[in-house]
């Protein structure tokens, strides 16, 4: 179970205890990221995430944020998404204010030393280098940027070289004066620690008194409506042509967003679809077929918009038999016969829960948990709540909304291999 409490200033704290566990995870989400950032700051909440541990008033410099972390034996990072950045300390519980000293540290008091940002450019960039020579993370970046066109969910979370070059100091004091505010952030703590202690040490250390209000900082939302209008974003296949020893594909559409009623059984149908080895995609394409080493399908499920995709690394030379068996399967379970069992929709739920259930033993997975349904505005539900809308799914759920998303006409393909002169043949065969 949570509790809540939202403070004066906008404020959310939440708190799940557990008598049970020895550690504690302090988990800080700010309602930032890549879709909040215009096209000159592409890649801004990305860099000033890596800032952010170079140092505050208690602890100047990344190395004393890293030794006083190091030196309890405790874990800490940071990660960036498209719609909140998220900071995270998991200690040992006798140790719990210590995070709660180092994270509001180096959030409420970061510098961001020039210096440090000169250091820092090399690193990111040879980050962006890394995700550019792995295709197998590059094809899901192309095949969001053919998805939503040229809306902010598009970009990448990593930016743009000349944002890289060429932000400075001023840049990440404005970002940060426009979102870590108290009202656009929720601290979360989770496993040996009371709703009284999280509250108590909250307001001791996150004292955002003489800091910035939030300013009118408006994500641009996005509507698949207006996405289908402009005749420019119809593009139903991105081919990356380059050298590679096996190709990637991910083939997918537009999906049901967080909000809708319908997230669970989406969610259900990627399970079916190829959420695991006795998935249907597993089955046919990998172990029937033998066109692929990996196989999986997902959702990505945002405030306002969501995908549905199956991604795969595939043979070369049997690419456009890979793509007809994942399309087969799309439109299978659409179908009378092609429809789950009883027994098939069980083993998905319990699947699903069970993955669930051992993830929520570590309190870092509790945070995550209950953290993101607040900072993303969901209906907030306990796990309990959340697995009786598991059980409640049927069959007639899992095909309505496969027969909703699996579209035809809205069926896309991002592809990353050595395929120059073939682009046309292979949309034939997508769109076949």
């Amino acid at each position: 179970m949570f509790t809540q409490k939202k403070l004066e200033n906008g404020l959310q704290i939440v708190t799940s205890s557990s008598e049970s566990t020895n550690t504690v995870t302090l988990l800080i989400l700010v309602g930032a990221g890549s879709r909040y950032e215009t096209d000159a700051e592409r890649g801004i909440a990305h860099f000033q995430e890596h800032m952010f541990f170079k140092g505050g008033d208690r602890f100047t410099t990344a190395k004393e944020v890293a030794q006083a972390i190091d030196g309890v034996g405790g874990d800490f990072n940071a990660f960036t998404g498209k719609e909140y950045v998220g900071y995270y300390v998991k200690i040992a519980r006798k140790k719990k204010e210590f995070a709660f000293d180092v994270l509001s540290d180096m959030l409420l008091n970061a510098k961001f030393p020039q210096e440090e940002i000169e250091k820092e450019r090399g690193v990111i960039l040879e980050e962006m280098n890394m995700y550019e020579d792995m295709p197998i993370y590059k094809i899901g970046w192309d095949f969001e940027e053919l998805m939503f066109g040229n809306h902010p969910m598009a970009k990448d979370q990593i930016g743009t070289v000349e944002l890289i070059k060429t932000v400075n100091q001023e840049d990440f004091q404005s970002y940060k004066e426009r979102l870590y505010t108290p009202d656009n952030i929720v601290i979360t703590a989770t496993g040996g620690i009371s709703e009284e202690e999280n509250i108590a040490l909250t307001q001791k250390y996150f004292d955002f008194t003489g800091h910035a209000q939030k300013q009118t900082c408006f994500a641009v939302p996005f509507s698949w409506d207006v996405y289908n209008e402009n005749s420019e974003k119809k593009k139903r296949i991105f081919i990356r042509n380059k050298k590679t020893e096996q190709a990637q594909l991910v083939i997918g559409f537009p999906s049901f967003d967080r909000s809708s009623q319908y997230t669970e059984s989406v969610k259900l149908l990627s399970i079916l679809l190829g959420g695991n080895m006795s998935s249907r995609m597993f089955s046919s394409v990998r172990e029937e077929k033998g066109l692929c080493y990996s196989i999986g399908s997902s959702v990505d499920a945002y405030t306002d918009c969501a995908l549905f995709s199956t991604r795969a690394g595939v043979t070369i030379e049997r690419t456009t038999e890979a793509i007809e068996a994942i399309k087969e399967e799309y439109i299978k379970i659409t179908t009378e016969e092609g429809k789950p069992t009883e027994e098939e929709l069980e083993r998905a739920k319990n699947y699903y829960k069970g993955k669930l259930t051992l993830r929520m033993e570590d309190s870092e997975s509790v945070a995550n948990f209950y953290g993101t349904q607040f900072v993303l505005g969901d209906e907030v539900l306990s796990l309990e709540e959340y697995f009786n809308r598991i059980d409640a799914i049927t069959i007639e759920d899992i095909v309505f909304v496969a027969q909703k998303i699996f579209v035809k006409e809205k069926i896309a393909m991002a592809l990353i291999g050595p395929f120059e002169g073939k682009e046309k043949k292979l949309e034939e065969v997508l769109l076949a």
